[in-house]
């Protein structure tokens, strides 16, 4: 029996989006607030199950749950909250019919041309956040973004002037900024899953160091770290920035650092060979971090101890 193969859609344009989605042509073509808090609207049964659009995405779903593809993975989870998606990420569900009660913010990044935010919004990570990392909201904090999204509304549906754009663009910012405060207050108040992550990354990195993986595997990256995690890079290192002020290659760092030393004061290995046992491939670069980490060179910080 032949394999269904799953073909991605690729949206050019919120007109497009909006008539395939079985919706009235968007008010503006460069950003559009779909409003469906009620849950009244459906998506045509021609919408794609898997697709990619050029826009930022904002979307606060309060009944999130189902088969959800998001970048290369696919995620069943029940949850609800708030979640971003940066330009050009596969997106779309292999579960049909779905609730699609909330609301979604449709962004291109040429609305946001001339305004300090078109280079500002690459900042906030948790547009790189996988889907399972969704900031979920208090009641309090919901209101909050839903009054947010609110304005962006009533503007869109009001009569657009020369005002429009610089009031739109700065409620986006207020929203994203709320969002990034949000993330925040949810690493501290999820101190325990947060806590058990920081454990895991521990363990991995010892593990990596003291076997001497990284003759074989090199240094390891974020990238390795949030794949053994589960988590995506951006969402390890923003964590990580917020419980001890390191982001994940800062805390790579220390630990490598940290066995050189060992390796420094307890063998009479060259500074070469300790530089390949590490997983650099040139020693003049282990020497490099390790003077920036420490004011000392290696070979300065082994005469220390003789």
């Amino acid at each position: 029996m032949k394999k269904e193969v799953n073909v991605t859609y690729k949206f050019e344009s919120l007109s497009e989006f909006h008539r395939v989605a079985g919706l009235p042509k968007p008010v503006h073509p460069l950003l559009s607030l779909i409003n469906n808090l009620d849950g009244k609207i459906i998506p045509a049964d021609s919408f794609p199950n898997q697709f990619t659009s050029p826009f930022y995405k904002i979307s606060y779903k309060p009944n999130f749950h189902g088969n959800y593809k998001y970048g290369q993975h696919y995620y069943d989870f029940d949850e609800s909250g708030l979640f971003f998606v940066s330009p050009n990420q596969v997106a779309g569900t292999i579960e049909k019919p779905l609730d699609y009660t909330g609301f979604d913010l449709f962004i291109h990044p040429d609305f946001l041309l001339n305004y300090p935010l078109a280079n500002k919004i690459g900042q906030y990570g948790f547009f790189s956040y996988a889907l399972t990392e969704v900031l979920h909201l208090s009641d309090q904090e919901k209101g909050t973004i839903l009054t947010v999204a609110g304005i962006i509304e009533e503007e869109l549906n009001s009569r657009i002037d020369d005002f429009s754009q610089d009031v739109v663009i700065s409620q986006i910012e207020l929203l994203l900024n709320y969002a990034n405060r949000f993330y925040k207050r949810q690493f501290l108040t999820r101190k325990a899953a947060s806590h058990d992550l920081l454990q895991k990354m521990e363990e991995i990195l010892g593990d990596h160091f003291n076997s001497n993986m990284s003759l074989s595997r090199g240094i390891p990256t974020v990238q390795y770290l949030a794949e053994k995690l589960n988590v995506s890079p951006s969402y390890l290192s923003d964590m990580l920035r917020v419980l001890t002020g390191k982001n994940a290659q800062q805390h790579i760092h220390y630990k490598l650092i940290e066995k050189a030393k060992e390796k420094l004061s307890t063998t009479s290995l060259t500074i070469s060979e300790i530089a390949y046992e590490l997983g650099f491939e040139h020693p003049q670069s282990f020497s490099t971090l390790f003077k920036a980490r420490t004011n000392y060179s290696p070979l300065a910080f082994r005469r220390s101890f003789n």
